[in-house]
């Protein structure tokens, strides 16, 4: 009999925490240390003592204007006070890596819904991508209709030329 597992985190929980930052899915140092449940700094820490775990496409420092962008577009932020150093943006792969520095049973169910939440949301671009595709077609089929409802549209709005008046025998005057 197949064992039903309860989710730790809500999936939209965690998609919230997940941004688009210098073209890549992320998440951030601060909610990751929130869902694990330790200190930011015991994350960061864990991380530099494994940095060859960690190269640049798995994980990098926000600049100080990324944050300040990202802190301004999130109207309730989770990230009030000052802070010494701005947090680290973990992708995807950075995120199940962790998963080998963190040795808690917390940390390993965390990274299982982490990764579920990723997929899921790689399945709505692509579905999302896939109706742009769709509408895309679409698009190019009626606009072809169209054309022929909006030509005789301009053809009906374009003047007439007058009839000539015929003077005489039946002529056209000249």
């Amino acid at each position: 009999m197949m064992k039903t597992t309860h989710s730790l985190i809500p999936t939209d929980r965690i998609e919230q925490r997940i941004y688009f930052l210098r073209s890549e899915k992320v998440m951030l140092s601060t909610d990751l240390a929130g869902l694990y449940q330790v200190a930011p700094r015991v994350l960061v820490q864990a991380v530099k003592r494994n940095a060859e775990r960690f190269p640049k496409d798995f994980m990098f420092q926000l600049t100080k204007d990324e944050f300040l962008n990202l802190k301004s577009q999130i109207v309730t932020s989770r990230w009030g006070g000052l802070r010494r150093a701005t947090p680290y943006a973990f992708t995807e792969q950075g995120v199940a890596m962790l998963s080998s520095i963190l040795r808690s049973k917390r940390a390993i169910r965390v990274n299982i819904e982490i990764m579920r939440a990723f997929v899921h949301l790689r399945k709505l671009l692509a579905s999302n991508e896939e109706l742009a595709h769709k509408l895309a077609l679409l698009e190019k089929k009626y606009d072809a209709q169209f054309k022929v409802v909006f030509d005789a549209i301009r053809e009906l709005m374009a003047p007439t030329e007058p009839k000539r008046r015929l003077i005489g025998f039946g002529r056209e005057n000249e």
